[in-house]
């Protein structure tokens, strides 16, 4: 029996993409796994996410070159050193509904002869995957988010990493910080979870991390920056997510300009909380926003074994025929979970579990 596999990468790039793309293909075409199975896979890497699968031409060889790459083991070899994506990336929504291109998605999926699409993408590349999935397409995802707010998974691909740049960011903003007895304001990417704000300002030492699931006081941020003024500490580092917020007011957005998928950029907090603090307590204070830095750079050893597990883990669903899921890391064990509830809910922190109100922190009682 013969497979054709496409693979693709949607949404924001992070690193681990590569590698599971190489993972997936290597398993898929792995000779000695071959010869105990009665399928044979094909794969090809589709390039620009849901937009190659919608602009190519099957007819027309230089848009069969531009969208379309066929993968083999030698090809994919060394992607798992390398971050961002190969296959590249966008924000195509083939179902928007103020451009629905859903009609023109599966008739390139059958003219191409695709049997199954191996989806590599966040809340909403894995939704538009669940979607095709309902119209009769064989579909498997894989969790990938430095927000790491997708249910079904404890863990999503390019999370560690990130937080690993937010770390060692912050790492080298202390010496500037103490250097000027300053107050750094370090804003993150997090739209609704505050996971890579909380870990990465846990990791570095933040003395206040503020996150979009607890709005925010600024007096009371103001009153902990003044408590702590004379017990020889210089400087003060305070990480905020850009959509944190302050009690009573919206997120602040970059640009009211929106994507296929609905969503607007935010940006700004940290600005205008480094000119509060500055009005509020007469404290030099200074705002940096990590930006796209957060996505970039090689992969961290355990988003390098991740994108393994999860390659793998994708292909051992498409034999099992387990379609219409998605691969995941749950209590430590590699298994798969419905996409159907992957989409539409987001896994955000547990207030009462993991954040200190009152010191705007991780909390530091664990256990009861």
């Amino acid at each position: 029996m013969k497979m054709k596999l496409a693979v693709l990468t949607g949404g924001g790039d992070c690193p681990g993409l590569n590698g599971a793309v190489k993972w997936v293909t290597k398993s898929a075409m792995d000779s000695w796994l071959s010869s105990k199975r009665s399928i044979n896979f094909e794969v090809i890497g589709v390039t620009e996410g849901w937009r190659g699968l919608v602009d190519v031409n099957p007819e027309d060889p230089k848009s069969l070159e531009k969208y379309i790459r066929p993968l083999d083991e030698e090809t994919v070899r060394t992607w798992d050193r390398y971050g961002g994506t190969n296959l590249g990336t966008s924000r195509t929504n083939p179902f928007n509904p103020k451009n629905d291109r859903s009609e023109i998605l599966l008739d390139n999926i059958k003219k191409l002869g695709v049997d199954v699409v191996v989806a590599i993408g966040g809340e909403d590349t894995l939704g538009a995957a669940y979607r095709l999935h309902k119209l009769g397409v064989k579909t498997v995802g894989i969790p990938k988010t430095i927000d790491n707010d997708l249910m079904g998974t404890d863990y999503s691909l390019g999370f560690d990493t990130a937080v690993n740049v937010i770390m060692e960011e912050i790492d080298r903003l202390r010496t500037t910080a103490g250097s000027h007895s300053r107050i750094f304001v370090v804003e993150t990417m997090g739209r609704h979870a505050g996971w890579l704000a909380l870990h990465g300002g846990e990791c570095s030492g933040a003395y206040i991390i503020l996150i979009p699931e607890y709005p925010f006081n600024l007096d009371e941020v103001a009153h902990l920056l003044q408590e702590r003024k004379g017990r020889e500490i210089r400087y003060a580092i305070i990480v905020v997510a850009e959509g944190a917020k302050v009690a009573g007011r919206d997120e602040f957005i970059q640009s009211g300009k929106m994507d296929e998928f609905g969503h607007v950029a935010l940006g700004g907090i940290a600005k205008y909380v480094a000119e509060e603090i500055e009005a509020r307590t007469s404290f030099e204070t200074r705002h940096l926003t990590l930006s796209h830095l957060q996505r970039g750079g090689t992969p961290s050893a355990h988003d390098r074994l991740m994108a393994r597990w999860y390659g793998i883990a994708a292909v051992d669903m498409i034999i099992n025929e387990d379609f219409g899921r998605m691969a995941s890391l749950q209590r430590g064990e590699i298994t798969s979970a419905p996409l159907k509830e992957c989409i539409g809910k987001l896994k955000l922190v547990d207030i009462e579990k993991n954040y200190d109100k009152d010191r705007y922190n991780g909390r530091r009682s664990i256990i009861g």
